[in-house]
């Protein structure tokens, strides 16, 4: 019996899910660019493309996604430009066959310039708008971003799992936790902070660009957390780059949320903590098929020996003061007076 997640997601199934919908199906099926989910562009007789997503199963409850969508919707309804899943018989969730899937519609755009100042400013207003509106609830039933979650269960998945190669797991253990122990540095400098809900996973290719202006896809992966968790993974470059590329992203944001600048000192913790995270992830799911085709150098001794390099670099960079920091640049000074509402663990 072939186990493998997807095994019985056939193209057939795929456009039988939908005609359950009373959706009728022209036949074209395209499979779009995924590893943790399954997602389609589905031609309709007589309409539009839709885009159809089926969840992996056992990774997030029915409560879960349902709180995912309630909050994009919660968004568009606020005309806050992201892409939030269709209503389709008084459901955004479905069943068919044992998989469950979403129907969105589908956006067009492109990578946003970001190499542009008035581009980063226009991203960064309308996440201060998600980020004002991700304060006004909590979510229940979606993880929480933090060093227990991305961090030490990352690391003993691996250990407890055999994933790293024997004559190297002792080197990458110790790395690793040298990386967890500069990770908590950086949170105690950054004392208690609001967590809120977040889009969680805010890289470029998450954001489409058109010449309305950005929106936002793909809330796969949103969960509570530090704000600035949805603004670092908008920066590259060296560190005067990612200075100007915050200045201008804040300028933005802070015309509609109010920023807690203490979370500067999170920015390489949330980092690391995304590269500990990112090896555990492939571990996870490394009895999916999709993922030895398409990462086969994850279990070679040349993948963890750079993972111990990257490590290494990163406990160097959390040693130094954060971006945009009163030490760094004599323009930003961080205090201590915030008193939030309810504190990330």
């Amino acid at each position: 019996m072939n186990t493998a997640p997807y095994f019985a997601l056939t193209p057939d199934l795929i456009l039988d899910s939908l005609e359950s919908l009373d959706l009728p199906c022209s036949g074209h099926l395209l499979a779009l660019n995924s590893y943790e989910n399954r997602v389609y562009q589905i031609g309709i007789d007589d309409g539009a493309p839709l885009i159809a997503k089926f969840y992996r199963p056992e990774r997030w409850s029915d409560a879960a996604i349902l709180e995912e969508h309630a909050f994009t919707q919660d968004l568009a309804e606020r005309e806050i430009p992201v892409v939030a899943p269709l209503i389709v018989n008084g459901k955004t969730l479905h069943t068919h066959a044992g998989f469950r899937f979403t129907l969105f519609p589908r956006r067009g755009g492109r990578a946003p310039e970001l190499d542009q100042a008035q581009t980063r400013e226009w991203i960064g207003r309308f996440l201060g708008r998600i980020h004002a509106v991700g304060q006004l609830n909590e979510f229940k039933h979606r993880a929480h971003l933090n060093q227990r979650t991305f961090g030490r269960d990352s690391l003993d998945f691996l250990l407890n799992n055999d994933v790293i190669p024997l004559d190297i797991a002792a080197s990458y253990q110790a790395i690793a936790e040298q990386a967890l122990e500069g990770i908590a540095s950086c949170y105690n400098k950054a004392g208690a902070y609001q967590a809120i809900r977040l889009h969680g996973d805010c890289h470029p290719s998450n954001i489409l660009w058109t010449e309305a202006g950005p929106h936002f896809v793909d809330f796969d992966d949103a969960r509570t957390g530090p704000a600035i968790q949805d603004l670092w993974m908008l920066l590259s470059g060296n560190r005067n780059e990612q200075q100007d590329q915050l200045a201008d992203i804040l300028a933005g944001y802070e015309d509609f949320c109010e920023f807690d600048h203490r979370q500067l000192h999170l920015i390489e913790a949330l980092r690391t903590l995304r590269l500990l995270h990112y090896s555990a992830w492939l571990a996870r799911r490394w009895s999916d098929p999709a993922f030895p085709a398409a990462f086969p150098w994850f279990n070679t001794s040349t993948y963890w020996q750079d993972r111990i390099a990257e490590l290494r670099e990163q406990i160097e960079i959390m040693q130094k003061p954060p971006l945009w920091s009163q030490e760094s640049t004599g323009y930003m000074q961080i205090t201590d007076e915030i008193d939030p509402p309810y504190w990330d663990m």
